[in-house]
């Protein structure tokens, strides 16, 4: 990555606290994760590239050069704008909210979509919805990529270890880090495919006033997501990192590689 590249990227909030964390585990991984995203993404390579819920843009930056027209989309507004001014001037690329990707112009428009750590963080009632807008805006031969991250499991207590030492070391954004009851974290760590406890539901407002809910990381579980999304698409690969010869046990993430039904 060139001096300029690496400036660029640093310049985006999810960026600095991610692939440039001062925590070497940390940065290891999410590094991992945004290059087997652009791995996967390759196979529409030429064509199309949707990033929805492209955050500050870090992965709009990393793979545009593959694409002849790529899109970050986000529901919040603000972001939007910020990426707009700080990575507007990178060749084809543009930003649109999510509520655009509605718009007759966008249906079967892209070769490849990417939706990375967005739909854990959607309630129940909105993850269908997510599903049916890529599944719109993809082409009929497209590739789809969802990533979310595995919150069971042994994954879960060496996740909350990594994130109490990161808190402990002075990173800050670790400092609100979710807490669970013990019954709750035994339960997560033996979850099957339909275990869930209580998940916390947060209610903000954007930038330009509209309300939003979410979800944190607690009580996500990556099994129950993913007969969901069998029911919308085929899916033709499951992966995980960034160690993935451990499959579930010791990983961040999961992804689903898929094609239109």
């Amino acid at each position: 990555m060139s001096s300029s590249s690496q400036e660029l990227l640093q310049s985006g909030h999810y960026a600095r606290k991610q692939i440039f964390s001062r925590n070497p585990i940390v940065a290891w991984s999410h590094r991992r994760r945004f290059a087997l995203a652009r791995e996967l993404a390759s196979a529409g390579a030429g064509g199309a590239l949707l990033d929805y819920g492209c955050g500050d843009g870090t992965f709009v930056a990393m793979a545009h050069q593959m694409f002849r027209e790529t899109v970050g989309a986000d529901i919040e507004k603000e972001q939007l704008r910020d990426c707009t001014a700080r990575l507007g001037e990178l060749q084809d690329i543009r930003f649109a909210s999510i509520e655009a990707l509605r718009d007759p112009e966008y249906h079967a428009r892209f070769d490849a979509v990417v939706c990375m750590e967005v739909l854990e963080h959607c309630p129940s009632d909105v993850q269908p919805q997510v599903l049916a807008d890529l599944d719109r805006v993809v082409r009929p031969h497209g590739v789809i990529v969802v990533s979310v991250p595995i919150e069971t499991g042994p994954t879960l207590a060496v996740k909350q270890l990594v994130r109490a030492a990161a808190a402990t070391s002075g990173l800050t954004e670790y400092d609100g880090r979710e807490r669970y009851h013990l019954s709750e974290f035994m339960r997560m760590v033996l979850a099957g495919e339909t275990s869930q406890i209580e998940r916390p539901v947060t209610t903000a407002r954007s930038a330009d006033g509209a309300a939003m809910r979410f979800h944190g990381h607690k009580g996500f579980n990556w099994r129950t997501l993913a007969c969901l999304i069998e029911r919308h698409f085929v899916i033709e690969r499951k992966l995980y990192s960034p160690l993935p010869l451990t499959r579930a046990w010791l990983n961040s993430q999961v992804w689903f590689v898929c094609r239109k039904r």
